[in-house]
Parts: C-alpha cells; structure tokens; sequence
C-alpha cells in the first residue's frame, strides 16, 4: 500500500530542515549577499594576496600552525597542504563555527567526515600557503615552490580490517573467446547492486561495495579485449561473474599484470573518487523548472548505483571545479523500464536554480556535450528496513529524489513492508514532482 497525503503544503511561515539518509547532518547556515560560491570564485581569481605571504610558498612546522587559531587569522591543513582559510570564512557555507573546529591544526579527518568530495584544491588554491614540514623540524625553512595536486593515499591500519579469512578473493577462468572474472565476497549481496567496472583498453578495475568496504581488482589485461562487458551476480551466495570478450581467439597464460591497489579490501572513505566521462544523451521536462538529465557512461563501464546511494557530477565553472552530489533516479515511478535503457545510462532528476552555480551550467549542456560522474558514494544502508512493516517517507523538493527508487523497491521487492507513506512538501502544487505518477502509483497500490 502506497498513501500520499495530499495536505503537503506547509503553511508559508513555516519552515522545514529535510536531512537524506547517508548525508551529512551538517547545518548550512545563511550566507551574506554576495558570498555565494560563484562570488568566491570570482574573489578568490581577482588577483589579491590571499594567503598574507605575498605570492610565496613556505614549509610550515606544527608549531607555527598552531600559532594561527582565531577568526582573523585561521590557518589549517588537509592532506598535508597548508591553507589560508581566513579570506574564504564568510563564504563557507556551513559557517564560521565549522571551520573554526579546525583552526592552527590539522582538519583532514573533519574534511573527510563532512564533504570529501568537495574539490578543496581547485577552490582554495589562492589560499595555499605551503607543504607541512615532516615532524621534528623546528622552524619555517625556505620558500619553495607551489607542489603539484597530490591524491589520496590508501589506509594502512590492519585493525580496522576484518580478517584474512573475511576477506573477499577472486578467481579466473577462460575459453578460447571469452575470459571470465569472478569475484566471491563471501557474504550475501544487496540485490540493489554493488558492483562498478571499468574497462578502458586492457586495464580492467572493478569495484565492490560492501557496506564500508571496498574490494579493488585493478589489473592490464594480459591481451586485447572488447569493450563491452557483462556482469553477472548471484546475490544470495555473494557471487559477481565479470565476462569480457577476447579480441583474438587463444588461450592466455594469465590473467594480467597487478596495478595500484590491486586486490585490496578497505574503506571506502580511504580510496579516492574515480570520474567517469559521460555524455549527455536526453533531457527530458518535469515540470517549470526541473529535468530529468539522462548521462551515458563510457563504453565498457558497468555501474550499479545502490539504493540510497548518490554519485557527485563535477564540471569545470570559470576554471574552478565544482561537484555536487546527486542521486539517480529511475525513468519512473514503476522502476526501471525493461529494454529502455542501456545499461550504462543513469537519470537524475534535478531543479535548476537561476542564482546557482552548478545547477545554471548543466542547463546550458547540449545532447552529446560532456560530464564526469563519480562512482556511488553514502552511507545509507537498507538493513534496518528487513524487519519493517510500515515505511513512513519525509521528503520536500528535490529531496524526493532519494525516496523514488527506494518506493519502488519497497513495493516490489520487500515483502516485509506492508504500508508505504510519503509525507511531501513542496510550496506550490505545481512544483510537485511526478505528481500524476504519484496519484497513479497510489491507486494502483491502495489495499
């Protein structure tokens, strides 16, 4: 049973804070007029000296990190690289008081926790003021020159780690046409999916996602293969079978040579964000001013995106990267149409704000212009729903994105669930999104 209340019209005075499962319950708070991202790249390429070093690099000891603490003169460092973040305060958007949690210390974990996919380089590289010195030195050493962007660097605590025995392994096989991959993860799949490939000349990375974890095979082919590649899952045995043709018939020798993390099993905060460069192939109207975006991967990526999870779209606005987290949507309310889509094709259904900056760019695309997608990201996990009888939704706006795929699967797929109820604001009736498939939905489901 599907019940949507049809009173969703908060009263004008009224006002609601909607946090999505898997999201961060970091509070934005109300920026001044003319501190919006836009205006801080805008300030930040005016050619001002905003680090205070007048154009120069320095090596900063722990010591004199901790010297700049306050609100007027805040320093802090992710990943090593040390920042000047005083200038960038009134435009941060979760406010002076986040930002001051890291102040004259370290904030790479803080950074982690609440917005790891925020490209900080390419937003506060006027900000730069230099590398952290290795422990044990003693004094600022010489001016040196701005370092190239570094990446992330993978965990290396074993004790956060299940056992060897845990851990998920893989095995090959082939015929004179065909090699097949398979993965054995040794406990039971979420039937929403958990598994990304990418498959780009003869170097083959899969990605497994298993709770927090993340199992890698990263390997170069031992020969050619085609571009296309099947996966198949037995969930219920924690079986993933990765199926890719031979471009020359013959038997291999091996599989192929390991790459960077190659068979490694570890947090999924710990690896860094791999873009994929999609192509726009449909927009299709929702409603005045919202679209369902229709992104095509890259020939020879496969990528289940799990319920409640979302992937970050990243585009380059006035030379700035910017990213934006999303989640994908089905083609409707009924859930994935059979032969309608390719396999490798994702729908985001997303409102476009005239005073934004993200949202104005991707309006501007045109069919076949160019986006790069992450993989899937979140926290949210469907176990606490096995042992639920009734669903109760909350969503306002856009925020009904995240409820769409998982009402489908919570009428089709879970048995357990006897009732599903969406409570959705929206200011107007003509801002409700999918409103006739909504109604339809709810007929067709009412007991």
């Amino acid at each position: 049973m599907l019940n949507i209340p049809t009173q969703s019209f908060p009263a004008s005075s009224s006002q609601q804070r909607i946090a999505q499962s898997g999201q961060s319950g970091r509070n934005k708070v109300a920026l001044k007029p003319g501190h919006s991202l836009m205006d801080w790249i805008r300030f930040s390429k005016s050619g001002k000296d905003l680090t205070g070093l007048r154009g120069c690099r320095i090596e900063v000891t722990e010591e004199e990190l901790q010297k700049h603490n306050i609100r007027d003169d805040c320093w802090t460092c992710i990943r090593g690289m040390v920042y000047n973040v005083t200038p960038y305060m009134d435009y941060h958007p979760g406010g002076e008081e986040e930002l001051m949690k890291a102040a004259g210390k370290d904030g790479t974990d803080l950074f982690d926790q609440v917005h790891r996919w925020v490209n900080y380089e390419s937003m506060l590289k006027e900000c730069l003021v230099g590398r952290m010195a290795a422990k044990g030195s003693t004094a600022l050493k010489a001016i040196i020159p701005p370092p190239p962007p570094t990446g992330l660097v993978p965990s290396t605590s074993e004790a956060l780690l299940p056992d060897k025995d845990s851990r998920p392994r893989y095995d090959w096989f082939q015929t004179d046409v065909t090699v097949h991959l398979v993965i054995y993860t040794k406990r039971k799949i979420p039937s929403s999916g958990c598994t990304t490939v990418d498959l780009e000349a003869r170097v083959l990375q899969v990605e497994v996602l298993l709770g927090k974890m993340s199992f890698l095979i990263h390997l170069c082919l031992a020969d050619e293969v085609e571009a296309s590649v099947a996966v198949h899952t037995a969930n219920s045995v924690g079986k993933i079978q990765v199926t890719m043709r031979k471009q020359t018939k013959g038997k291999w020798k091996s599989l192929g040579q390991p790459l960077e993390f190659h068979n490694t099993f570890q947090r999924k905060k710990d690896r860094a964000l791999l873009y994929r460069d999609c192509v726009l192939v449909a927009k299709t109207e929702v409603n005045h001013n919202t679209f369902v975006f229709r992104l095509q991967l890259p020939c020879g990526t496969v990528m289940n995106v799990p319920v409640g999870k979302h992937v970050y779209l990243k585009a380059l606005i006035q030379d700035t990267e910017v990213v934006r987290p999303y989640t994908p949507v089905d083609q409707n309310l009924r859930g994935p149409a059979q032969h309608s889509l390719q396999e490798s094709d994702l729908n985001f259904m997303i409102k476009v704000y005239p005073d934004g900056v993200f949202t104005p760019h991707l309006n501007t695309l045109h069919i076949g212009d160019h986006i790069a997608v992450s993989g899937p990201e979140g926290t949210f996990s469907l176990r606490p729903l096995r042992n639920t009888t009734d669903l109760y939704l909350l969503a306002a706006g856009t925020g009904f994105t995240p409820m769409v795929r998982l009402i489908h699967l919570a009428l089709q797929d879970m048995d357990g669930i006897r009732k599903t109820k969406l409570l959705f604001f929206n200011r107007r009736e003509e801002d409700i999104l999918w409103r006739s498939e909504l109604d339809e939905l709810d007929a067709n489901n009412e007991s």
